[in-house]
């Protein structure tokens, strides 16, 4: 007589953790991460996004502008920043002009542009922010390089221009990073709060998360010496709750960090989290994982994170970050395919059509900038994931565009 031997799930005791809503610990992080059954982590993950956000599945119509590539960082997994001088055209009196569309215009020599460097004009800025609303938008996400030689007013002309060529539209923009190069660059010099309320005065909406990488010591002096780290970033996202403006976080995943400092990562934002639920008028609105795309960077020699370590980085995030109520799968880094896929591990945002997007190239491939995604496609794919499209805001309120949209809200 045969019998069957049942044996235990090594994740059982993390899953009735999960059933029953406990919060887990760092050692249970590390054992997900350390876990092979991706469709247990998948399960919990998605029990978890349920729970928050029913059936539904958001998106946003907007558009990201990037309006400088130059930057006086040099962090090694970067692949978008140039130099400043040396041999960009700005160096040798060359200049860069901006098509209709957005795209450079670079000086040519010898039949090849001489720089891919570029640097955008406010008016041009607030042009395109202008063609987004058009077409829909209802949100600009903006983040460029540190810019050596833009004063702090280029900024605050920025964020009047696209108030005043339509105001409706939210600005999310400037990451940690460039808001505390603000405070540095602004005469007289001015504290991150004097910069971010500054910033609002003129129509800055939100903040985006980027920026973070990994909190870890080692990993920020091996991957990205020279810029801020991790006590800089919280003072800007903390000034930004203390003062009820939202943002978000992120974290960049798969270049030279161990599972165990991604979950050390992430901890420390749940406690960011916490203290800004209890005691701050804003809070983080969502949870970014980017996976890291090595080609182009000082890192090209790295194999980057594969598609299981991506699907499990996503579902690990929605389990971990309990109190941060959006867990997003950015499409432009974890491809389209993938994101549709992690609708049903654990996140609930795809973001939004991007339309042109110059900080890494997946699916366009090296110097392709435009990288768009159609209302169309969005919604087919969170259909095909077995989710209700919902088209939302910045804040993630429900945007109701018609008739049938309206019904379609109206039922979840």
């Amino acid at each position: 007589m045969m019998t069957l031997t049942l044996h235990r799930s090594p994740l059982t005791d993390i899953a009735r953790k999960v059933e029953s809503g406990q919060r887990l610990t760092y050692e249970d992080g590390v054992r997900l991460y350390a876990a092979r059954d991706i469709h247990e982590i998948g399960r919990l993950a998605n029990m978890v996004r349920e729970r928050l956000h029913g059936n539904r599945a958001y998106y946003n119509i907007n558009r990201h502008i990037n309006y400088t590539n130059y930057c006086v960082l040099r962090c090694k997994f970067c692949s978008f920043f140039r130099p400043y001088g040396g041999d960009s055209a700005a160096a040798r009196g060359g200049a860069a002009g901006v098509r209709q569309d957005g795209t450079i215009s670079l000086p040519i020599a010898d039949g090849k542009p001489e720089t891919d460097a570029y640097e955008l004009p406010v008016e041009k800025i607030a042009e395109l922010a202008r063609q987004a609303r058009d077409t829909g938008a209802t949100e600009v996400h903006i983040v460029g390089g540190l810019h050596p030689r833009l004063p702090f007013e280029y900024y605050l002309d920025m964020c009047r221009a696209i108030r005043s060529a339509c105001p409706e539209i939210h600005v999310k923009a400037f990451t940690a990073i460039e808001i505390i190069h603000f405070t540095r660059i602004a005469r007289p010099r001015r504290s991150i709060r004097d910069v971010l309320e500054l910033l609002r005065e003129a129509g800055l909406g939100s903040l985006p998360g980027g920026g973070a990488e990994i909190f870890d010591d080692r990993v920020h002096d091996e991957a990205y010496r020279n810029k801020v780290g991790e006590a800089g970033w919280f003072d800007v996202h903390r000034t930004a709750h203390e003062i009820g403006m939202c943002s978000n976080a992120t974290m960049l995943y798969g270049h030279v960090e161990r599972p165990e400092e991604r979950i050390t990562h992430m901890i420390k934002l749940r406690e960011h989290q916490d203290a800004s639920l209890a005691t701050r008028a804003a809070s983080f609105n969502c949870f970014i994982p980017l996976s890291f795309i090595p080609e182009g960077s000082e890192l090209a020699g790295l194999p980057g994170p594969t598609g299981l370590t991506d699907l499990k980085t996503l579902a690990i995030s929605r389990l971990m970050l309990d109190n941060i109520p959006h867990i997003k799968a950015f499409w432009i880094m974890q491809s389209a395919k993938l994101a549709q896929v992690a609708l049903n591990f654990g996140c609930d945002d795809l973001d939004g059509t991007v339309v042109w997007y110059d900080i890494t190239k997946r699916e366009g491939g090296e110097g392709v900038r435009h990288q768009e995604m159609s209302v169309e496609r969005m919604r087919r794919l969170i259909r095909e994931a077995g989710r209700v499209p919902v088209e939302r805001d910045t804040l993630y309120r429900p945007v109701v565009r018609g008739a049938e949209r309206e019904a379609a809200v109206a039922s979840l």
